[in-house]
């Protein structure tokens, strides 16, 4: 009989919040399946083992009862759902991102704000981004689509934070479920004041499309799918824009480069490769299994660390380096399986198609005068929480 996996007690959240690339480097050598007492989960940090998770639905379910996400949300939501109760679910909201729908409709209107909220940036000053162009500009987009504009842009922010830290409250402190709470609370009275709008003038967003189905699922779930779609539809988007610039303004070789050949769609693929936005994720594992040799139980949960296979040295060299020209490698980014995210595709046009050749148009010797001064955070979601660039 294989031998549970080693458990380590030295590894902290706080530091896989502050920086978890070393450590992940260091599993992927040393311990590739490993118990992290901090996390109370089993960490995968090799790329075949969290794709054959993710691609496994059956041994490992994403219906996994020992996370806080039902407590947050109010809700057994979708991303814990697995088979036809999560297609349900999930096919509820799909007319609202398919292809000929974010052609015609979202990216028209997300240019639009795009120059918007560029045109109002002041030119010569050094500027924080992440409050003054990627959050504001990814929650407005996100509003637009899933039928809610009349949150505004600090509403979205505030909502997506407070539900995201409510999931991944894994020391089910009273605080954040506190924040998560007054969260639902808004989000719910707001959306009780559509029904009406969205019953009289059906559209193409989330909330019209959900509501107005000849089938539609409770509306519960179709409230829980809207949250969630707030809860990971700003963070990626504007952490993919935060991510990529960064990118791009520390390598100023690769920054002219995109920008002669407008590659920006490669620049987008690597940042979100170098930085996935979305670090982790958790499986509940449904029957004795093994990985790597090492016994996963019934019951254990398991963390792909999606972060780590976008690194992983079996895959991609120098994966530590940001390189937009590297030989075109897979990566797990928006994850794969039946769960592959849903908003991939707005993300990518966004923030590559729409916001990068606006803002390098706008400010084509943009640069970041201190890359000391950029602030990473984040262990389930991550990217720059600072960003001061100046504008020229």
């Amino acid at each position: 009989m294989a031998n549970l996996a080693p458990e380590d007690d030295t590894i902290t959240l706080d530091q896989l919040d502050r920086d978890p690339y070393p450590i992940y480097r260091r599993l992927r050598r040393e311990a590739p399946v490993l118990r992290v007492k901090a996390t109370g989960r089993t960490l995968l940090t090799k790329a075949a083992d969290t794709k054959y998770v993710k691609d496994t639905p059956e041994l490992f379910s994403s219906d996994d009862p020992n996370t806080p996400m039902k407590r947050a949300f109010w809700s057994h939501t979708l991303m814990r759902k697995d088979g036809e109760a999560h297609l349900r679910e999930r096919m509820a909201m799909a007319p609202a991102f398919s292809p000929k729908v974010i052609r015609d409709d979202w990216i028209p209107r997300y240019r639009k704000v795009a120059e918007d909220y560029v045109a109002r940036l002041p030119r010569g000053e050094v500027v924080d981004l992440f409050p003054a162009l990627s959050g504001p500009y990814a929650a407005r987009g996100l509003a637009i689509l899933l039928g809610m504009e009349e949150a505004s842009d600090a509403e979205m922010q505030r909502w997506s934070q407070a539900l995201i830290d409510g999931a991944g409250n894994f020391g089910w402190r009273d605080e954040p479920f506190a924040r998560s709470d007054r969260a639902n609370e808004e989000v719910h009275a707001l959306l009780d004041s559509l029904h009406e709008r969205h019953r009289a003038e059906p559209g193409n967003s989330a909330l019209s499309v959900m509501l107005n189905d000849p089938d539609p699922i409770p509306l519960t779930q179709i409230y829980a799918n809207i949250k969630i779609a707030i809860g990971g539809g700003i963070n990626e988007p504007r952490d993919a824009l935060n991510t990529v610039l960064y990118g791009l303004l520390t390598n100023p070789e690769q920054r002219d480069e995109v920008v002669r050949n407008e590659d920006w769609d490669l620049a987008f693929e690597e940042a979100v490769r170098w930085v996935a936005p979305i670090q982790a994720s958790s499986r509940l594992v449904t029957e004795d299994t093994e990985i790597r040799g090492h016994l996963i139980p019934k019951g254990d949960t398991v963390m792909t660390i999606q972060a780590s296979a976008n690194r992983d040295e079996d895959v991609v060299e120098n994966g530590e380096v940001f390189d937009v020209y590297r030989p075109k490698v897979p990566h797990q980014a928006f994850g794969n399986g039946p769960h592959f995210c849903q908003g991939t595709h707005v993300a990518r046009r966004a923030v590559g198609q729409v916001m990068l050749p606006i803002l390098f148009d706008r400010f084509p010797d943009m640069s970041i005068p201190d890359a000391s001064a950029v602030i990473w955070r984040g262990f389930g979601f991550r990217g720059p929480i600072r960003i001061p660039v100046l504008l020229a």
